[in-house]
């Protein structure tokens, strides 16, 4: 059976029916918007259901919303990405999920993949998203002291706070940040880009 939006739609509104929000498939990636509280669940009908078969999880990530492009000011700001593969039938699959700022928190999908356990790790390290059942949700390429997520977008360039040895401690310890944050990347402004094309002036 070939993978198409209509069909991962049907097979998931079937049995899950509210808990799916929507699919669509742009440039032919499908990809399926489902409720956060629901996804551990969902994952595991998706590897399981003979007719999809996605034996594989290749990826979380995380999403930051802010500031991104005519997304509505009261959507929530993150989401949680599963990219999925069925060997048995050749397909891919995308899974978002979306969870507001001030309660991030979503359920572990480890007892579905054991693959899943670093990965959600590296969401949470750099997003600040919580899984719920992780079995040992902690930092994994940031210190265990470090303070906030580096990958949100209202992270500051430089960060928070520096390390440095210490002789007379004869230990490393932080201070606050001494270096002048600056952003040399050029920043595309949306409308400027947008009436370049057009020849439009506003």
């Amino acid at each position: 059976m070939a993978l198409t939006s209509d069909t991962v739609e049907h097979a998931l509104r079937s049995r899950f029916g509210d808990a799916l929000y929507g699919v669509d498939a742009p440039l032919g990636e499908v990809t399926a918007e489902v409720a956060p509280e629901a996804i551990a669940e969902i994952c595991a009908y998706l590897r399981d259901e003979p007719d999809l078969r996605f034996e594989q999880l290749i990826d979380v990530c995380g999403v930051d919303f802010l500031e991104y492009r005519d997304y509505p000011p009261d959507a929530p700001r993150f989401a949680a990405v599963y990219h999925l593969l069925s060997l048995t039938h050749n397909h891919r699959l995308r899974l978002r999920a979306r969870v507001p700022e001030e309660r991030p928190v979503l359920p572990t999908v480890v007892e579905v993949w054991d693959a899943a356990n670093w990965f959600e790790r590296e969401a949470f390290d750099m997003f600040g998203l919580i899984f719920e059942g992780h079995p040992d949700l902690r930092r994994i390429l940031t210190d265990y002291g470090f303070a906030g997520h580096p990958f949100r977008k209202d992270f500051p360039l430089v960060g928070h706070v520096e390390m440095r040895y210490d002789p007379d401690r004869g230990r490393v310890i932080y201070q606050p940040v001494t270096i002048t944050e600056r952003n040399l990347v050029p920043r595309t402004h949306w409308q400027e880009a947008d009436e370049r094309e057009t020849g439009e002036d506003g």
